[in-house]
C-alpha cells in the first residue's frame, strides 16, 4: 500500500491508530478463539502437565518469533528504531517486576491481555481486574508510585547496546531459535490433541505481534513525522487510553489508543459468533480479594518489568531484548511460586476431600450407621 495515498487522507496519528485497531482487532479474534494465555500456560507447566495450555502459547511464541526476525532479516523492520533496543533498561525491574505480574496474573485468573480478552466476552470479574490493573499501572508511570518504581528500576541498569542478544546468535539464529519454539508447540498440540482451529488461531495471535512490528515500522520509514515502532502491549497502553477518556475531552490518536478497543471489539465479536459470550459476575465461591490483589501486583509488575506477558513476554521477546527475557523468566517463577502457595496446595485439599465423600459414599449401608458392625 502507498503511505502517500493514506497520508492524503488521513493525519499520521490517524493512520497510527488504524494500524493499532487492525493488529488488535486480529489479535482479539484468535487470542479469544486460541484461549491464548500465560498464566494458564504457567500453571500446566509447573503443575508437570504441558498439555493444550502450553502449547498454544508456545504456537503464539513461536510463529510472531519466526515472522518478526524473518521481517528483521529481509530489512522490512528496521531495529535502529525500536526503542527496547536502542535506550537503557533495567534488569532490577525486569526481575521483580516479572516476578510481581507473574504472582499476580495467578491471582487475577489471567495476564492483562487476557483479562481484556475474557472481559468482552462478558466476564465481568475479569473487567474489573483490567480496570485495577490499569489504574494502578497509571499510578506507577506518573503518579504515587512512580518513586517506587524508579528506584526500583535503576538498582540495576543496563544500557542499549547490551539489551540485545541477537549478536550471539549464528546467522538466522532468531529464525531457527523461533522455529524450535513452534515446532515444539506444534509437537505438544499434537500429542495432546489440540484441534487445528485453535492451533491455527494461536499461530495467527503470534503473527498479529509480527504484524504490528512490521506495519508500524513501515509507517516509520514512510512518514515525515516520527513515529514509534512498536507492538502488541496492555499494561502502558490501557494505562493511556483510559487515562485520555478520563483527563481530556478528545482522545489523541496513537497506536496504543487503535490497539486496545481493537482487541476487545475483536474478542467480543469472535465471542458472538461463536456463541460463547455469557455474562459471569463475582460469586462467593470467585471472591473479590484476590482479584484486586493480583491486579494491582500486574499494574505495578507491568509498569516496573517494561511490560505485561505480551508486551514484555512476546513483543519484547521476539526482537531478543535480554531485559525482555529475564521478565518473562521472572513471569514463570513468579506464576509458579504463587500457584504452588494458594492453588495448587488448596487444589490438592479439595481432591483429598472429594475422594474421602467418594469413598465414603461407596461403603455398604451397615458401614455408614454409627456404631453398626457387621457380623459375619
Amino acid at each position: 500500500m502507498n503511505y502517500e495515498i493514506l497520508a492524503a487522507y488521513l493525519s499520521t496519528e490517524e493512520i497510527s491508530a488504524v494500524i493499532g485497531g487492525v493488529v488488535g482487532l486480529i489479535f482479539g479474534i484468535f487470542a479469544q478463539q486460541s484461549r491464548f494465555c500465560l498464566r494458564a500456560a504457567c500453571v500446566e507447566f509447573w503443575r508437570g502437565q504441558t498439555g493444550k495450555k502450553f502449547a498454544i502459547w508456545l504456537l503464539a511464541f513461536g510463529a510472531a518469533m519466526v515472522a518478526t526476525q524473518y521481517f528483521i532479516t529481509t530489512g522490512a523492520i528496521d531495529t535502529g528504531q525500536i526503542r527496547q533496543l536502542n535506550n537503557a533498561g533495567s534488569m532490577s525491574g525486569a526481575i521483580i517486576g516479572g516476578l510481581l505480574f507473574g504472582g499476580g496474573m495467578v491471582l487475577a485468573g489471567g495476564c492483562a491481555s487476557r483479562l481484556l480478552v475474557l472481559s468482552a466476552t462478558g466476564n465481568m470479574r475479569t473487567m474489573v481486574a483490567g480496570l485495577v490493573v490499569t489504574i494502578v499501572a497509571q499510578a506507577s508511570l506518573t503518579g504515587g508510585l512512580s518513586p517506587l518504581r524508579e528506584k526500583m528500576s535503576s538498582w540495576w541498569l543496563v544500557d542499549g547496546s547490551s539489551r540485545s542478544f541477537a549478536g550471539w546468535l549464528p546467522p538466522y539464529g532468531g529464525i531457527m531459535l523461533g522455529a524450535a519454539f513452534l515446532a515444539g508447540g506444534l509437537w505438544l498440540a499434537k500429542r495432546h490433541y489440540v484441534s487445528k482451529w485453535w492451533s491455527i488461531a494461536a499461530v495467527v495471535t503470534g503473527l498479529s505481534v509480527a504484524l504490528g512490528w512490521l506495519l508500524t515500522s513501515w509507517q516509520a520509514s514512510s512518514s515525515f513525522d516520527i513515529v514509534q515502532v512498536q507492538s502488541v502491549s496492555f499494561t502502558g497502553p490501557s494505562a493511556d487510553t483510559l487515562m485520555g477518556l478520563i483527563n481530556q475531552p478528545y482522545l489523541s490518536l496513537s497506536f496504543n489508543v487503535g490497539l486496545v478497543p481493537g482487541v476487545f471489539l475483536g474478542s467480543l465479536l469472535a465471542a458472538l459468533v461463536t456463541h460463547e459470550f455469557k455474562w459471569q459476575q463475582f460469586t462467593q465461591d470467585s471472591g473479590f480479594t484476590r482479584f484486586f490483589i493480583g491486579a494491582a501486583f500486574m499494574g505495578f509488575g507491568g509498569m516496573l518489568a517494561g511490560g505485561c506477558a505480551v508486551g514484555a513476554g512476546v513483543t519484547g521477546g521476539v526482537i531478543l531484548v535480554i531485559t525482555a527475557w529475564v521478565a518473562l523468566f521472572s513471569m514463570w517463577i513468579g506464576a509458579g511460586v504463587m500457584d504452588w502457595i494458594v492453588d495448587r496446595k488448596a487444589d490438592e485439599l479439595k481432591a483429598a476431600a472429594e475422594a474421602t465423600r467418594q469413598s465414603a459414599k461407596n461403603l455398604p449401608e451397615y458401614a455408614k450407621a454409627p456404631g453398626m458392625v457387621r457380623i459375619n
